[in-house]
């Protein structure tokens, strides 16, 4: 077993992991689970699993039943265990953590029942302690008891599904993880990015500008050379958590997964490629994209709750072999309005980490939340920063670094800078804040021409669409009168302690609130 150090023309050399390593007898409950099996299981058991034993049609259907199963907050995630056309055994789970705060946090391997705000500090806190993946023997492994290769690879075999009436087809990868490997540095990049059924052998893969996988597709056309890529369709949430986010160029996102998990992500070496896959992935394909190889895709119904691009050109994945367990599942995310939104939680959870470490490597002080709304285009258009404001032009200095950190600086428009006593999760509370500490005139400011998407149906015509803008708007107490500025009605602290304690004696069930705001 050997720790992933990835270098320039090579995948890996060896020296022992310095963290925990997979040949690590038992398997903690406290350790994130070891594969989308294992965390289905943990998720069962809590009650938040639903199995459909009855057949169901790959297109359209699916997806109909998700939106309508997820219209409640917490509906459980969806086994479907009889998908028409595909073989008996194929299996496809869709919206996995859903807008389910416990099974975000199984699938970190923290405990179910906290609340959001304390599941973004501990993803931030995995987030700050990387552990890089390791190679291990591929004989024997999950993800290599079946194989497709050659003339035989045919990908329609699993259940692919067109998700909305007017898909441009069949969409296999949405729930996703995809290896690239930077060309210059050697990295390994994952990113989470759709891919259509084109044919029994290819998937058209959408990459939006500016993303990683598509600087290393560009880089090696201007070569004149194929890019390696390598697609995961059956991953463990926490895999799926870290492909979504955006992290710094020159790190590989398989380092955070380990992170997340308290242990290594398991590699084995390419068999068609030079590049790594995941050994306990559900299905892996690794593939080519011959310089210029592109083909019609799309539309698709996005994040957005619209459908993105019109039909366009995308990236074609020669498909040169298949790695698959045994009944495997196939790993689906509605894109759809909230709550339905299979990203929506997850982005916001993870994304506030991620801005959230951003300001803390920044060394700005007094950060006490961040959080980016799931309601707001799945999590993407709107992120909340609550601070203890310490010096002039904190506030506003604050909601410049979020708009731009790395983390969060991809498609957001609204960023709200709210005082510590303000919950930045509760939406509430921060329009409480922007009706009475805001003064629009003096308290919103604009940045034009900030990276954007084309699935942004706000703009048009679409070629206007990667570029964007962004609005800040300090909902903070006027710094330069805070010692005049009216007094908040709170709670004092000690007779809310009383009343807490007492709680259930005065006849109220559960836990009492948690107040950010009280008095001293």
């Amino acid at each position: 077993m050997e720790e992933m150090s990835v270098s320039p023309g090579g995948p890996a050399h060896g020296k022992r992991p310095a963290g925990p390593t997979t040949s690590d007898p038992g398997d903690a409950q406290s350790a994130g689970p070891r594969d989308l099996r294992d965390w289905i299981a943990r998720v069962e058991a809590i009650g938040q699993l639903k199995r459909i034993t009855e057949e169901v049609s790959r297109d359209e259907e699916m997806g109909a039943i998700t939106y309508m199963a997820h219209q409640q907050l917490g509906a459980p995630a969806l086994l479907f265990e009889r998908v028409k056309g595909s073989p008996r055994g194929f299996r496809s789970l869709w919206n996995p953590l859903g807008s389910s705060v416990d099974r975000f946090a199984l699938a970190i391997g923290e405990p179910a029942g906290l609340s959001v705000m304390e599941l973004v500090h501990r993803c931030k806190t995995k987030f700050a302690n990387p552990i890089p993946p390791v190679v291990v023997e591929g004989e024997g492994t999950p993800v290599n008891e079946n194989h497709q290769r050659g003339e035989k690879v045919d990908i329609r075999e699993f259940p692919a599904a067109r998700h909305w009436p007017r898909d441009g087809g069949e969409y296999i990868g949405t729930c996703d993880a995809v290896i690239t490997r930077d060309p210059d540095g050697g990295w390994l990049n994952v990113g989470c990015y759709r891919q259509m059924v084109q044919g029994k052998n290819e998937v058209g893969l959408y990459l939006s500008p500016g993303k990683d996988a598509r600087l290393h597709i560009e880089r090696y056309w201007s070569r004149n050379e194929p890019c390696e890529v390598v697609c995961c369709w059956g991953i463990d949430p926490a895999l799926f958590i870290a492909a979504s986010q955006t992290f710094p160029k020159t790190t590989s996102e398989l380092d955070f997964v380990g992170g997340i998990l308290g242990r290594p992500v398991e590699l084995v070496k390419g068999e068609a490629t030079s590049l790594p896959y995941p050994a306990r992935a559900e299905i892996v394909v690794e593939g080519v994209i011959p310089p210029n190889s592109q083909k019609l895709e799309g539309p698709f119904g996005e994040f957005t709750g619209y459908y993105g691009r019109p039909e366009d050109y995308a990236f074609l994945v020669r498909v040169k072999a298949v790695h698959y367990r045994d009944n495997p599942i196939l790993t689906h995310a509605l894109m759809a309005d909230y709550p339905a939104n299979e990203c929506a939680l997850l982005y916001s959870v993870a994304r506030s980490a991620r801005v959230w470490s951003d300001l803390d490597r920044l060394g700005v002080p007094g950060i006490k939340g961040v959080y980016a709304h799931p309601a707001a285009a799945g999590g993407f258009a709107m992120t909340v920063v609550s601070l203890e404001q310490r010096y002039p032009g904190h506030a506003s200095q604050a909601l410049a670094l979020v708009a731009q950190a790395p983390g969060g600086a991809y498609f957001s428009k609204w960023f709200v800078a709210v005082d510590h006593d303000v919950d930045p999760s509760n939406i509430n509370q921060v329009l409480w804040a922007m009706s009475t500490r805001c003064n629009p005139v003096e308290d919103i400011d604009i940045l034009r021409q900030t990276w954007s998407t084309w699935l942004d149906p706000t703009q048009n015509p679409p070629e206007e669409r990667p570029y964007g803008s962004k609005a800040l708007i300090n909902a903070c107490m006027e710094h330069r009168y805070l010692k005049q500025f009216s007094r908040r009605t709170m709670l004092r602290r000690s007779v809310y302690e009383s009343v807490a304690a007492r709680w259930q004696r005065l006849g109220f069930d559960g836990a009492p609130p948690k107040l950010w705001g009280l008095e001293d």
